[in-house]
């Protein structure tokens, strides 16, 4: 596992991807993803550019773990949902490393 900097470039191209096509498919029936969206929009706004002060996104994480059931994949999804979870929950891990 990588840091916090390290992590976000590596998933955010992905999440900016998956994220809208997945809110899509999955939205209907899994109404809390409409809020991970939001969540995720709150994270690209608030990291804008990488300065060297890390991000203000406590919040924003603990607000995620919640909507989520701390990143726990619903079974009914597609291999995308599961990926979103999976960057996300390991963005949040480097935050808090």
């Amino acid at each position: 596992m990588g840091n916090f900097k390290d992590i976000l470039e590596q998933y955010f191209k992905k999440l900016e991807l998956y994220i809208p096509v997945v809110e899509r498919v999955h939205g209907e029936n899994h109404p809390e993803f409409y809020d991970v969206r939001k969540l995720f929009d709150q994270i690209a706004q608030k990291i804008g550019n990488l300065s060297k002060d890390k991000p203000k996104l406590d919040g924003v994480f603990k607000e995620l773990r919640k909507i989520t059931d701390n990143y726990t994949v619903p079974e009914d999804v597609c291999e995308s949902y599961q990926a979103v979870y999976e960057m996300l929950a390991e963005l949040d891990r480097a935050y808090h490393k």
